[in-house]
This record gives C-alpha cells, structure tokens and sequence, in this order.
C-alpha cells in the first residue's frame, strides 16, 4: 500500500505530505515495510502468474 491516495483522520491532509505527527509516522511505517508492500495486488498477481508459467516450463523442458 502506499500512502499517496490516504487521509490523515487527525489533520484531514494527504498522508504523502506528513502535515501532522500522525502522517508522518504513519508514512514512515509504510516506508520501513519493505519493498514487496508498495506493490499493487494486481502486480503481485502478475508475479505471481509470471512465477507459475517460469515452473511448468522448466518442468517441460526437465521432462522433455
């Protein structure tokens, strides 16, 4: 998740901006989380496909 399209509740600002000590700790939580939780789920299903296809073709070429 990142944090461009989130609302801080205590200060009603973009979290992105850090207005207040709630976004900015907020913001750097999300920073520290490593870089797999700024992907979209769309892309980690996308990797996740392109991994499966990787596998059975490896084990058609194994078995081949």
């Amino acid at each position: 998740m990142t944090c461009d399209r989130l609302v801080c509740a205590n200060c009603s600002g973009p979290v992105r901006e850090g207005r207040c000590s709630v976004c900015r700790a907020y913001r750097a939580r999300l920073q520290e989380s490593g870089p797999l939780a700024t992907l979209s789920p769309a892309t980690l299903l996308g990797l996740l496909v392109a991994l499966a296809a990787l596998v059975m073709l490896t084990q058609s070429v194994v078995t081949a």
